[in-house]
């Protein structure tokens, strides 16, 4: 008997019709080739997003940008053409009209309402020939007592070269300061029961801070050549004869001022109230009444309807040009925009 043929025992993974067993470290790469093919198909997909998101915000702001610009080119056309017809036609020709030149803002030489603008809207109302009367509606708080003098001066100039031609001062809510010295060159005043009326003063406001500069181990180093060169230096303190100085100048204008509304207003002022009248206070319109500041109680449409015989106001008051007053809007409207897109994120 053969013992060694007897001694082998058969393979079981030899036996026909049996799959050897995978290797450990062959199904560890599947798997990590399995998961790599993953990983590709995730950048790839998150790669087409982000493309596709690119090409959507492109597309938003071609298209934001091209209506901005459509209603910017609409806008100018507007705004030209309005100004155009204004140009060809600017008031109409049918039973006159009570011309309005308007003073609402303070009175100052590079502002909307400085003595070159307010005197040329006047003019311009004085010399069309269906101007039945003249209103300038003022609501102003004051300003320049050069520029508001100007106004005054031209404002009699023309009452005189046009006797015909009435020019009234209508308040509506504030006539102060340098605005009251405007409307007393008017013929009349006439104003809001409630209208504040008067500040028949002249003001220079300053501050020191030399102490507090001292506090802070800071020192002026200021040098003039000139004794008062450096007036009323706010780093130093104030000198008795600079203050008297200040204050001549001040009461020189003061004076000025009083002289002018003596001039326009004479006898319906009730100089019996002695310097109150120009101390600098104000009065509401139906006190200015009482005291002879104005006239009586009116607004722009009854002076119109009333004393001039004519409904119709034509504007006269001298405003920036078309590009001037464009610039201005879109300025706004893009500050606007920007600020409602802003506020929400803060809230």
């Amino acid at each position: 008997m053969d013992h060694s043929s007897a001694s082998q025992t058969p393979n079981p993974s030899s036996a026909p019709g049996s799959s050897p067993a995978a290797e450990p470290w062959a199904e560890t790469m599947i798997q990590g080739l399995e998961k790599g093919r993953q990983a590709e198909r995730q950048m790839l997909e998150r790669l087409i997003e982000a493309d596709l998101r690119e090409r959507r915000k492109a597309r938003w702001a071609k298209n934001l940008f091209r209506l901005f610009l459509a209603l910017y080119l609409v806008s100018l056309l507007l705004v030209w053409a309005a100004d155009r017809g204004r140009e060809l036609d600017p008031v109409s020709h049918s039973g006159g009209h009570t011309a309005l030149v308007e003073i609402t803002g303070p009175i100052m030489p590079d502002g909307d309402f400085s003595a070159d603008k307010v005197i040329e809207g006047l003019q311009k109302a004085f010399k069309d020939p269906d101007t039945k009367g003249v209103i300038l509606l003022i609501n102003s708080p004051g300003g320049s007592p050069v520029q508001a003098g100007q106004i005054h001066d031209e404002m009699l100039r023309l009452r005189k070269k046009h006797e015909k031609i009435p020019l009234y001062a209508v308040v509506e809510d504030l006539c102060a300061s340098g605005g009251y010295y405007v409307a007393a060159a008017a013929q009349e005043i006439l104003v809001d029961k409630g209208s504040l009326i008067g500040s028949i003063g002249v003001i220079m406001q300053g501050f020191g801070v030399k102490e507090l500069l001292a506090e802070w181990g800071v020192e002026s180093r200021t040098i003039t050549a000139g004794r008062n060169k450096a007036f009323l230096d706010p780093f130093q303190d104030v000198k008795p004869e600079e203050k008297a100085h200040a204050q001549k100048l001040l009461t020189t204008i003061h004076e000025q001022f009083i002289a002018a509304v003596k001039q326009g207003r004479g006898p319906r002022l009730r100089l019996d109230q002695g310097t109150e009248l120009f101390s600098g206070l104000i009065w509401t319109g139906q006190e200015a009444v009482a005291l002879g500041l104005v006239d009586g109680l009116g607004s722009a449409r009854s002076t119109a309807r009333e004393i001039f015989k004519t409904e119709k106001l034509e504007e006269f008051t001298s405003k920036k040009d078309w590009m001037e007053r464009f610039a201005d809007r879109l300025s706004t409207t893009l500050a606007q925009s920007l600020a409602a897109s802003i506020v929400p994120e803060l809230r």
